[in-house]
């Protein structure tokens, strides 16, 4: 990473960061680690992916399609719009694959108490994991705080359920491809801040999905206190097992089976 950079993340680190949040550098070491484990072995690849689907005319057979296929990988979780949760969740009961589901997706745009409400309701019907869309137009606007409160405000709703068998995870995505290299650097500490687990690039219904400059940006910017999770046009493994050496430890895809079995997804999500 350039000196340029470094000096640029050091500034925003002291100006956004809160002095209770600390990251240590990330490790290159490690994030090759995970790439050499997922080459070596297939379960280990799967593991790391979440195998999406969030196209609007996604109907509900192609959802059952898709937890028998995280079934029979072992992928990490199906991704799916919220009203189909509960069907997901009732297919992948009694198995390690989790659901996973969208918030304030695809713009972000949506008002903080309506995505809280969102998310509580996702947990409650059977979401592990739940990615929400950071508000873009505020980042951008500079109302860093407003931005920060806002994702505060679903990472507390998705772990208010205190029935729910284990804590709700919690992803934010920065939507990459419309932000500055400030606004990026911005967007991941603001998401640290508020207690989430997981940066991601992209929506998948953006101008662009996931880089491998983005992916190392993000890590280098959290640590190894979070996760990244890439997403956007990963759609074979050489290129997934790419941005694990960069610093992912999630993969989000919906050619999540092309990935394992060898050939290159046409889908750009």
């Amino acid at each position: 990473m350039s000196d340029d950079r470094s000096a640029l993340i050091s500034e925003l680190t002291r100006a956004y960061r809160a002095p209770s949040v600390e990251a240590p550098p990330a490790s290159r070491e490690a994030a090759e680690a995970r790439a050499d484990a997922a080459r070596a072995d297939a379960a280990a690849l799967a593991a790391r992916i979440d195998h999406t689907a969030l196209k609007p005319d996604t109907p509900e057979d192609t959802i059952r399609e898709l937890c028998a296929e995280a079934k029979q990988y072992g992928f990490a979780s199906v991704c799916v719009n919220p009203c189909y949760v509960s069907l997901a969740a009732a297919q992948l009961a009694a198995t390690s694959v989790d659901v996973c589901t969208v918030i304030g997706f695809p713009l972000g745009a949506t008002a903080t108490a309506v995505k809280a409400n969102e998310a509580e309701w996702a947990v409650r019907h059977g979401a592990g994991e739940v990615d929400m869309v950071l508000n873009i137009g505020l980042l951008k606007t500079g109302a860093t705080e407003a931005v920060e409160d806002d994702i505060r405000t679903v990472v507390d709703a998705a772990r208010s359920r205190r029935d729910a068998p284990t804590r709700a995870t919690v992803k934010v995505i920065l939507e990459t491809a419309l932000l500055t290299e400030r606004e990026k650097i911005i967007a991941c500490l603001l998401a640290q801040n508020a207690g989430a687990d997981f940066v991601k690039t992209s929506t998948g219904f953006s101008s662009g999905g996931a880089t491998l400059e983005d992916v190392s940006l993000m890590r280098r910017v959290v640590g190894e206190t979070m996760g990244v999770k890439a997403s956007g046009g990963i759609g074979h493994a050489e290129k997934a097992y790419t941005m694990l050496a960069h610093g992912a430890t999630r993969i989000g895809a919906s050619g999540s089976v092309a990935i394992m079995e060898g050939v290159e997804s046409a889908s750009s999500y």
